[in-house]
C-alpha cells in the first residue's frame, strides 16, 4: 500500500523535528511499512558516511537506522557544512560541490531543484511512505523564496504535514500561532495537525491549552510528547552542547571531550556516554576542567585553524600540552589528530586565507589541507605500538580534507584494510614516543565495543571497563521512541492513502 508523503515541519530550531523523525520511522518500521527518510537539504557539521563513500547528514543516517535502512544520499541530497558565519561547504548527492557564501548558494538552488525532486521521487517510488523533515521554523518568510525544504517541497512532494512545536522553551502558543498565522491560505491546508513536543509535568494540566490551539488554529493536536532523558539519540548539530544538554554518567573512568570551534562529528563520544557505569564524561571548554580527568578527547572540527585559534585564546592550547606533560593520556580524532600535530597548513585556502599554524606538538606529524575530501566506510586493524588493542577488524569512516604525514619513526595507530569495500593496505593515525597519544582519522571506531573495552581499561589504569553492546543499545532507542510515540501520538491522521 501507497501512502501520502508525511512531512514533519517545526515552529522553530531545535524542536524536535529530528527526533520525531526518526521514532515515526522505527513505528511506521514496526507496522510492516516500507518507509524511507527524507530531508531535501540539512545544515548540520555532523555527518556520516554511506556503504558507498558518500556523505551526508547525520540526523538522516540516524533516521534511515530507524528504519531498518542502510543510509543513501537520496535521503539528504544537500548537506550544508558551515565553514564560517556567512560560508558552507556545499555537499550534493554526498560529493563536494565547493565553499559558497549565503547569497551565492541562493543563486544556486534553481539548478540543484532537479537532482533533489530526482532523489525524492527515486524514494517515492522505490518505499510505501516517504516521512520528509523540514528546517528551522517553516514560516521564516524572508526564507520562503529560496526554501528548497519546508512547505515549498511539501507542495512539490504532495505531502501532507504535521507541525512540532517545543513547550519546554516556552511561547508554545506563540510558536504555533504565529506560525499558522503566517501561512498562505494553500499552505495552512497542507498542516494536518500539531504536535506539542518536550511536555514536563502532568499532561493534564494542559489539557485546556490543546482545546486552545485546536480552537484558534482550527488543527488537531496529535498528541503531547513528553520531555525524555531515558532516551539517548545521536545529536544532529551544536545546539544540544549550546544548551548542556550532552552530560555524562558518574562512571568510574573520568572522560572529557574538547569543545572545539566548529566542532563536528562529536558523535563519536556518543558511545561513551551510553557507557553509564564505566565513564564520567564532560565537555572541556576551560584549562580547569582538564583536571582529574583520565583520557582527553579532541573531536572533529569543520574548520582545524579556527579551532586551533580557538584553543589558545581560551588557554587550552597551553592546558593541554600541560595536562600531557604531567601524565595525561589523549585521543585525537580527524580534526583532533590534525591538532595533535607540530603543525597546519592549509596553502591553498581550504578553510579560509592561506596560512600555517604550529599545532600542540604532542605528536611527530605536519597536516597539510588539500582541496579533496576523502570520503569513505573503513575497516581496519590495530597496529602494535597502539596503547590498547582489539583483535579483528574494526569498523569505522574517514571524512577530512587533509592529508598527515609523520616526521621522522613511524609509528601508525591502526592499518586500514578497506574503503567503500575494496581491499587497501594502509597506515592510518599515529601514536606518540611515550605512547600517551594517538591520532586517527578514523570516526565511529570507538563504536568497535572491544576497542572501546580497551581503550578505557587503558586510560583507567587497567581492569575491565566496559559491558556495553553499543549496536544493540542503538537499536532499543529506536524502540523506546517509537514506544514513546505510539503511547503519546494519534498516529492514524499521519496514515493517509495515496488514490
Amino acid at each position: 500500500m501507497k501512502y501520502r508523503p508525511l512531512m514533519v515541519l517545526g515552529t522553530g530550531s531545535h524542536v524536535g523535528k529530528s527526533v520525531v523523525t526518526a521514532g515515526l520511522c522505527r513505528l511506521f518500521k514496526r507496522r510492516g511499512i516500507r518507509v524511507a527518510p527524507f530531508k531535501a537539504q540539512n545544515m548540520a557539521l555532523n555527518s556520516g558516511i554511506t556503504p558507498d563513500g558518500l556523505e551526508m547528514g547525520r540526523a538522516q543516517i540516524t533516521q534511515a537506522q530507524a528504519a531498518g535502512l542502510p543510509p543513501h544520499v537520496d535521503m539528504n541530497p544537500i548537506l550544508l557544512k558551515p565553514t564560517s558565519q556567512v560560508g558552507s561547504q556545499v555537499v550534493l548527492m554526498g560529493k563536494v560541490l565547493g565553499n559558497y557564501k549565503g547569497a551565492d548558494y541562493h543563486a544556486l538552488k534553481p539548478k540543484l531543484l532537479r537532482q533533489v525532486m530526482a532523489a525524492f521521487r527515486r524514494l517515492q517510488s522505490g518505499y510505501d511512505l516517504v516521512v520528509m523533515e523540514g528546517a528551522g521554523s517553516c514560516a521564516e518568510m524572508n526564507l520562503k523564496k529560496h526554501d528548497l525544504v519546508n512547505l515549498p517541497m511539501a507542495r512539490r512532494a504532495g505531502a501532507h504535514c504535521a507541525l512540532v512545536a517545543d513547550i519546554d522553551a516556552g511561547g508554545v502558543f506563540a510558536q504555533v500561532a504565529g506560525t499558522i498565522s503566517l501561512l498562505t491560505p494553500a499552505e495552512r491546508k497542507l498542516i494536518s495537525g500539531v504536535i506539542v513536543n518536550k511536555f514536563r509535568g502532568d499532561p493534564a494540566l494542559f489539557v485546556d491549552g490543546v482545546q486552545w490551539l485546536e480552537q484558534r488554529t482550527k488543527k488537531p493536536v496529535l498528541g503531547v510528547l513528553p520531555k525524555f532523558e531515558h532516551i539517548q539519540l545521536p545529536q544532529e548539530d551544536g545546539v544540544a552542547l549550546e544548551r548542556g544538554e550532552m552530560r555524562g554518567a558518574a562512571g568510574r573512568v573520568r572522560v572529557g571531550v574538547v569543545r572545539l570551534s566548529h566542532i563536528s562529528n562529536y558523535t563519536d563520544a556518543d558511545c561513551l556516554a551510553a557507557e553509564k557505569e564505566a565513564v564520567a564524561l564532560s565537555w572541556v571548554e576551560r584549562p580547569e576542567q582538564l583536571a582529574g580527568l583520565d583520557l582527553l578527547i579532541l573531536p572533529g572540527t569543520k574548520n582545524t585553524l579556527a579551532a586551533l585559534a580557538g584553543l589558545k585564546k581560551s588557554g587550552l592550547f597551553q592546558a593541554v600540552r600541560a595536562y600531557h606533560a604531567l601524565g595525561g593520556r589523549v585521543l585525537g580524532l580527524c580534526g583532533g589528530y590534525q591538532l595533535l600535530g607540530l603543525s597546519v597548513d592549509d596553502p591553498l585556502g581550504v578553510e579560509g586565507p592561506p596560512a600555517r599554524e604550529e599545532a600542540l606538538g604532542l605528536l611527530p606529524v605536519n597536516t597539510v589541507m588539500s582541496a579533496e575530501k576523502t570520503t569513505a566506510q573503513a575497516e581496519a586493524r590495530c597496529r602494535g605500538g597502539l596503547p590498547f588493542n582489539s583483535e579483528g577488524l574494526l569498523k569505522g569512516y574517514e571524512i577530512h580534507m587533509g592529508q598527515t604525514t609523520a616526521q621522522g619513526q613511524e609509528r601508525p595507530a591502526f592499518r586500514l584494510k578497506s574503503r567503500v569495500g575494496a581491499p587497501v593496505d594502509l597506515d592510518d593515525g599515529q601514536v606518540s614516543p611515550d605512547g600517551r597519544v594517538v591520532g586517527t582519522y578514523l570516526h565511529g571506531i570507538l563504536d568497535n565495543d572491544g576497542l572501546r573495552a580497551s581503550l578505557l581499561a587503558w586510560a583507567g589504569g587497567g581492569g575491565s571497563a566496559v559491558t556495553a553492546d553499543y549496536a544493540a543499545f542503538q537499536d532499543k532507542q529506536y524502540d523506546l521512541l517509537a514506544d514513546l510515540l505510539a503511547e503519546h501520538l494519534d498516529i492514524e491522521p499521519l496514515l493517509q492513502e495515496l488514490a
